[in-house]
């Protein structure tokens, strides 16, 4: 089965869990736009427990918008509030300083469109854990169930049919799809105030447990 996963920033632990069990997988940037989703949205947990950091985009307020058209706003200061409190959550970790110069830069850096942002953090994620998954983009919607002999609006034309669809189910308000494997509990730097918080985001995964990350997701 080849996952389709709509775009998300940074991504959850378990976004990585399963591409690292998959070969292939596809971003769908044609399907509209859902708000308090993973598209917007990555967690940490800082002193004070579980933060939520959330991209302000461009949208008039019920406006449907296929995702690849969705702009990002910089009216606020968005970026550096997200910067500050992953600085704040996980600057006394050991593995800080090997992570953080390129967590700003993707960051900090200015994008017109919301999925560019989205997936300039995934291949970030990917690049952390070593992962190879292909990964291709549509651009067009991709309906749950393709019939045989229809030409797919992808990069990767040879991939199979057999999809798998987890952009509705793999919400951070929803729980985990059966599909999903859920990640073990790894090492938290506050987990003494705490305890360990399920479902953060591989920023907080790498910044735990640095050149373990990979094993520790597939613990």
């Amino acid at each position: 089965m080849v996952p389709v996963l709509s775009a998300f920033y940074f991504g959850s632990v378990e976004h990585y869990r399963l591409l690292a069990e998959c070969p292939k997988a596809i971003i769908d940037i044609g399907e509209h736009y859902e708000r308090q989703s993973y598209r917007t949205r990555t967690s940490i947990v800082g002193p004070n427990g579980k933060q939520d950091l959330v991209v302000q985009i461009a949208r008039r307020s019920g406006e449907k918008m296929p995702m690849r058209s969705v702009g990002l706003s910089y009216i606020e200061t968005w970026p550096q509030q997200h910067v500050h409190a992953i600085r704040s959550a996980y600057g006394n970790t050991p593995w800080f300083i090997h992570y953080i110069d390129a967590i700003e830069d993707v960051v900090l850096k200015k994008y017109d469109r919301l999925v560019d942002l989205d997936l300039a953090t995934m291949r970030l994620g990917l690049k952390w854990l070593g992962l190879r998954t292909e990964v291709a983009v549509s651009e067009e919607y991709l309906e749950a169930a393709i019939p045989p002999g229809s030409d797919l609006p992808l990069a990767a034309e040879h991939l199979p049919l057999e999809l798998q669809d987890l952009r509705t189910t793999l919400h951070p308000k929803r729980p985990l799809p059966q599909e999903i494997t859920k990640v073990r509990p790894f090492p938290q730097v506050f987990a003494d105030r705490h305890g360990f918080v399920q479902r953060m985001s591989v920023i907080d995964l790498v910044m735990n447990t640095g050149p373990e990350a990979r094993r520790s997701l597939l613990a």
